[in-house]
């Protein structure tokens, strides 16, 4: 696969062989993120789990000290006077049967979060298909599903992210943007990896964290010593 100059140039600032302390991991993936826009740095978990069972499960949602460097887009389903709390916290979209429609009539996808009070479930549910898909059905564990909707409005507009297993035990997620300089990508990591940590079953054996890796968008990955984060 065809590597570009700045992605080269990028790589030869890191030993391959090598697994890095976070602070050290951190302070290169600011150094090898050398696109023109601001790149996004994200984080890659593989967990010694089964994400097959249901008692192996690692999933939940944490608000990044710092924020992702990106304001999400907030769709809300509620109705009365919910809605109109949702719409005074400052959701981008508020509505409940009309917006299911405008989804699966225009596919249309133009929001980041969904939340969805209770009530709106059963309605919500005919979009499981192409919700789901995107990681954007409301659920209870990540605080999407509530009927404190002001609450989930503004913390997912402070920078609240969603962890989740995929189907290859590795968790994805973004900590921040290269402009955030280490210290501050420093404290979103912590704050995830704390929460995965916690987060971990009862039915998990052995080592819990099998391997971590941080990349900006466009630079190499660089992988973490995961005997290092608890």
């Amino acid at each position: 696969m065809f590597k570009g100059k700045k992605y080269v140039d990028s790589a030869k600032l890191l030993d391959k062989s090598k697994m890095y302390d976070p602070e050290e991991a951190l302070d290169l993936v600011c150094q090898t993120s050398k696109a023109k826009f601001d790149e996004t740095i994200e984080i890659h978990i593989r967990l010694g789990v089964d994400s097959r069972h249901a008692d192996q499960q690692v999933r939940g949602a944490i608000v990044l000290p710092n924020g992702t460097g990106k304001t999400a887009r907030v769709l809300v389903f509620a109705k009365g006077e919910r809605a109109d709390e949702a719409k005074a916290a400052g959701a981008d979209y508020v509505g409940d049967t009309d917006l299911v429609e405008k989804i699966q009539k225009e596919n249309w996808f133009d929001f980041d979060v969904v939340i969805a009070t209770p009530d709106m479930m059963g309605v919500i549910g005919r979009l499981g298909r192409v919700l789901g898909p995107k990681g954007l059905m409301p659920n209870p564990k990540a605080g999407t599903v509530t009927m404190d909707v002001a609450k989930a409005v503004n913390e997912a507009k402070a920078g609240k992210i969603e962890y989740r297993l995929d189907k290859t035990n590795i968790i994805h997620c973004p900590i921040g943007k290269a402009s955030f300089g280490k210290e501050k990508l420093a404290e979103n990591f912590n704050t995830l990896v704390g929460a995965v940590i916690k987060a971990r079953p009862d039915a998990a054996k052995g080592q819990y964290i099998k391997s971590c890796v941080i990349a900006s968008t466009m630079g190499p990955g660089i992988k973490i010593n995961s005997t290092k984060l608890g």
